[in-house]
């Protein structure tokens, strides 16, 4: 966590490219055969394809020539809302109910000023990689009792807070054009991220390259989603993701070493080919983090009446 977080102080594009190119293909890949034996964490046996449709509707606007994307935001959100009554219920009758009760919420909120920033870019990106991750964390510590797992979450929080104090004048730091081409595609994150947090008024997206608050917001993007997988790949002793078939690894690697060729080759062209895949673990993980806020409620729940039961 701390190597991350101060590597991406001194080249932060460089290293999220670098992560989301190397790390992020593995963890995918592991990601989704672990939910896939978990059964997604939902009540039913099929509830998956729904969010597999989700994820290609999203992929396929993002080619279709005339793209919306209110209706992104909407798939999105409502694939989460979707996971909440999977995860929950498993009569469709009910699940019949409140999917509709979902369209209705969906149709009232997406007329708000801020829907499509915080549904359409932050939900399957920095609430993805930081805060569902943060949630992953909490819950485990609270399970287990674990301090070291505290520690953990209390350096995650210190790192990146750090990353916005510090703020150095003398610091040179020019982004080369193959980066700022190869990260193209992400810069909207950047420069929505800069204004809701108020942190200054950008007028151009191209600005996040070359201005200190955009170089501030890029290190926390960076440590996010670096700090995110490798979270992941550390798991191996408490969730045991890589307990598999030899056959599932050796086809897990052969993907793997295709998906960085293609990226070394062309990172714009590793962005497109794989961007299915990419949103695919995002949307499959969906009820696992409904799962992860309801284990810290349950958690905490216990802890109170422990606490109450002490005292009485």
């Amino acid at each position: 966590m701390a190597i991350s977080c101060l590597i991406a102080f001194f080249i932060p594009f460089e290293l999220f490219l670098f992560s989301y190119a190397i790390l992020g293909p593995l963890h995918y890949l592991t990601e989704i055969g672990w939910l896939h034996k978990k059964n997604y964490f939902t009540k039913g046996k099929n509830d998956f394809i729904f969010l597999v449709l989700g994820c290609v509707l999203i992929v396929y606007w993002n080619y279709f020539p005339i793209k919306n994307y209110t209706r992104t935001a909407d798939v999105l959100l409502f694939c989460l809302f979707l996971s909440v009554v999977f995860v929950f219920i498993k009569d469709w009758l009910y699940r019949s109910i409140l999917i509709l009760l979902s369209v209705i919420i969906i149709g009232v909120l997406n007329n708000s000023p801020q829907y499509f920033t915080w549904f359409g870019i932050f939900l399957p990106t920095i609430i993805h990689v930081f805060i569902f991750t943060w949630a992953f964390m909490l819950y485990g510590v609270l399970k287990e009792k674990s301090i070291p797992g505290l520690i953990s979450i209390a350096v995650l929080i210190i790192c990146s807070i750090l990353l916005f104090i510090i703020q150095p004048t003398n610091l040179i730091y020019k982004v080369s054009e193959y980066t700022m081409k190869s990260y193209g595609g992400f810069s909207e994150l950047n420069f929505r991220l800069i204004n809701f947090l108020n942190l200054s008024k950008l007028t151009e997206v191209k600005q996040i390259f070359t201005t200190q608050v955009g170089f501030v917001i890029m290190r926390f993007i960076a440590f996010a989603y670096t700090y995110h997988y490798l979270n992941w790949f550390s798991k191996t002793s408490v969730i045991k993701w890589h307990l598999v078939p030899k056959k599932t690894l050796f086809i897990t690697l052969i993907i793997w070493f295709l998906s960085i060729s293609i990226y070394i080759y062309d990172y714009t062209l590793g962005l497109q080919v794989l961007l299915f895949l990419s949103f695919l673990h995002v949307f499959l993980e969906f009820p696992l983090n409904v799962m992860s806020f309801i284990g810290i409620g349950k958690e905490l729940s216990t802890f109170n009446i422990k606490k109450q039961s002490k005292l009485n």
